[in-house]
């Protein structure tokens, strides 16, 4: 029996999985209000929040966007939706930005071991995001051949 060789659909499909449920926590921080931007780091936005204003929730929803958006061509670079416009290059610059954010980890764990009161979290933030980051990365590369532009 032979195996056949993966295609990197299932790195794109956990990625494309991942931005989606991050784009759904964004929606869930704008719910728990002020509460919700302190715990995940956007504490200047807390006094805006605590005030009613509209803007820590505009702000919050369009990162959600954002997020939906990279779901998508994630889901769409596995194959599981349809192709979307400029497919390589998003996924590649998806795959960038979620690694560049992710870099970020090494600072939070020199941070966490010189004895900080950095949290944590951070660090697993960091953490999630290199990982997710590598996904598309990895994805984009396995696949790079099924993500051809498609000729009329």
């Amino acid at each position: 029996m032979s195996r056949s060789k993966p295609d990197g659909s299932a790195w794109l499909l956990a990625g494309g999985i991942a931005s989606l449920l991050i784009a759904a926590l964004h929606v869930v921080i704008i719910a728990a209000g002020p509460r919700g931007y302190r715990y995940f780091g956007a504490a200047n936005l807390v006094p805006l929040a605590e005030r009613g204003s509209p803007i820590p929730a505009l702000l919050t929803a369009g990162v959600a966007v954002i997020f939906g958006i990279w779901g998508a061509y994630g889901l769409s670079g596995a194959g599981v939706i349809r192709p979307l416009p400029l497919i390589r290059t998003a996924l590649i610059l998806i795959g960038v930005l979620f690694a560049l954010r992710g870099l970020i980890l090494v600072q939070d764990l020199f941070r966490i071991a010189g004895g900080s009161l950095h949290p944590v979290r951070a660090a697993v933030f960091s953490a999630a995001s290199l990982l997710i980051g590598l996904l598309y990365l990895l994805g984009v590369k396995a696949r790079w051949p099924h993500l051809a532009p498609r000729r009329p």
